[in-house]
């Protein structure tokens, strides 16, 4: 479907990399959806070699959702690259690699410089096909803790976050994947397919141009001849979604 045409748009990526800011070699993690891994984000990881990031893949096998060991397997792989590089470390989250990538770095925020996230339902999980892992993330992170699981995981961060979406994903609800904007927070509109975002050509624009900004001067994203508020991106503060909408999405 419109993830492999998205996935074949070679020429469109080899213009937007070359187009695109070269990175300071920072560290990238970049965390699988539900039922992929690595083999998923090879595409968007050599796009970021080719960039100059030391980009490296969850290295965890394929995402079957939260298990029991997950928080301490996350924490030890965010640990390693930390302390090899000696620098802070950029979380790329793709749906449910999303919300474990908000959840570790809300759990080391000394070791995460900037998280992303792509089409990742955090703000209502069960707007999406993924809603039956609501119960088992509470082995994730400090999850463990939250009484209101569904409010927990909405909580925002304390490092930069950039949260992409796409209002034809197909698989999440658009409205489920907006932060509150804030200072550090901000909601970006791309095109195409739950399946395909980490392959579309505006995904990785959008990617490397967060990744390329100086550590501690992170600002909001500016897309050319974008206005102040369209900077801002998407506000939810109307944007709960309603049961029968979030049906009519995931089916």
């Amino acid at each position: 479907g419109r993830a492999v045409l998205e996935l074949a748009g070679v020429g469109a990526r080899r213009r937007v990399r070359a187009a695109a800011p070269r990175g300071d070699g920072h560290p990238v993690l970049v965390l699988p959806g539900l039922l992929a891994g690595d083999f998923s984000t090879a595409p968007l990881r050599n796009f970021l070699r080719e960039l100059c990031y030391d980009a490296r893949g969850w290295k965890l096998g394929v995402n079957r959702g939260p298990t029991a060991d997950l928080g301490e397997r996350l924490n030890e792989r965010l640990a390693r690259l930390f302390e090899r590089h000696r620098r802070h470390v950029s979380l790329i989250g793709w749906s449910l690699g999303g919300i474990f990538a908000r959840e570790l770095a809300r759990a080391n925020p000394d070791r995460v410089r900037m998280v992303i996230t792509l089409a990742t339902p955090f703000r209502d999980v069960s707007a999406s096909h993924a809603a039956r892992i609501v119960p088992l993330l509470s082995t994730v992170g400090p999850l463990h803790e939250a009484h209101d699981l569904r409010a927990a995981l909405r909580r925002p961060l304390s490092v930069p976050t950039t949260s992409l979406y796409s209002r034809s994903d197909g698989i999440v609800h658009w409205k489920s994947c907006l932060v509150d904007p804030g200072p550090q927070r901000e909601n970006i509109e791309v095109p195409g397919s739950h399946t395909g975002m980490g392959f579309h050509p505006k995904a990785l624009a959008v990617i490397a141009d967060r990744l390329a900004q100086p550590e501690g001067e992170w600002a909001h994203y500016r897309a050319e001849g974008a206005d102040d508020a369209e900077a801002e991106g998407a506000d939810p503060a109307e944007a709960e979604v309603a049961p029968a909408e979030a049906k009519e999405q995931a089916s």
